[in-house]
């Protein structure tokens, strides 16, 4: 099984219209924050027709996004808030989980979350994409019911600009029966391809990982996170 990922309104159409081509893929579809500002007036009602259809399991990429890119600049913060207030409005429209996306915006996210969490799905709420932060926030997500992804940076050594805390770290303190994995392809590719072009076999290296940072096998790693994503996106 492959979920593929939307970021705007094309490249979520783009995923809708590939997961009917083929059994085992599906679609995710919304608005990153890199793309908050970009938007036409009719977008809530494009996106929510996006996300009626059969193989969308999820609104996501969404969330907010403090970090300042050389090739995306920092979105106005209250322009990203909005967006993401709205998606996640979709989401409880359509009874959908949320994929979040976070970027050094851990306390704002959290405190929209807490204010939409009548909102949010029952049993599971969705789940956070390339999960990082500290200890403290990753206690906080998972109490409010989400799972968090891992993906091929968990391979990289030292700290990310900006963290305190090592994703071994935190995948160390995650529990195993609430992290998905994800390769974030084409970026974020695993050691030791990394500085090539990322490849949805390379999620085998983060299982590995996840498995060798645990001191589990790698199969029960395989086994739990299969049962994991069958439980978030209701499959």
């Amino acid at each position: 099984m492959i979920i593929n990922v939307g970021t705007k309104l094309d490249s979520s159409e783009k995923a809708v219209n590939l997961a009917y081509k083929y059994d085992d893929l599906f679609a995710i579809v919304g608005v990153h924050p890199h793309h908050a500002d970009k938007l036409e007036d009719d977008w809530v009602r494009k996106l929510t027709i996006l996300g009626e259809q059969a193989k969308v399991l999820a609104v996501g990429e969404i969330g907010l996004d403090y970090f300042s890119y050389k090739s995306n600049g920092i979105v106005d913060a209250n322009v990203q808030k909005k967006v993401f207030e709205q998606q996640i409005m979709i989401a409880h429209e359509l009874g959908k989980p949320l994929q979040i996306h976070n970027r050094h915006a851990g306390d704002d996210i959290l405190e929209i979350l807490k204010h939409h969490q009548n909102s949010l799905q029952r049993d599971v709420p969705g789940m956070f994409h390339c999960f990082s932060g500290n200890p403290e926030f990753l206690r906080e997500v998972l109490n409010l019911g989400f799972y968090v992804g891992f993906d091929g940076n968990i391979t990289y050594e030292g700290l990310a600009p900006g963290e305190t805390t090592t994703l071994p770290e935190l995948v160390k303190l995650a529990p195993l029966d609430r992290i998905v994995t994800e390769t974030d392809s084409p970026y974020l590719t695993p050691n030791p391809h990394r500085g090539t072009r990322n490849e949805p076999q390379y999620v085998i290296l983060v299982a590995q990982e996840i498995a060798r940072i645990k001191g589990i096998s790698y199969e029960d790693v395989e086994t739990q996170t299969i049962q994991n994503v069958k439980q978030l996106f209701n499959l």
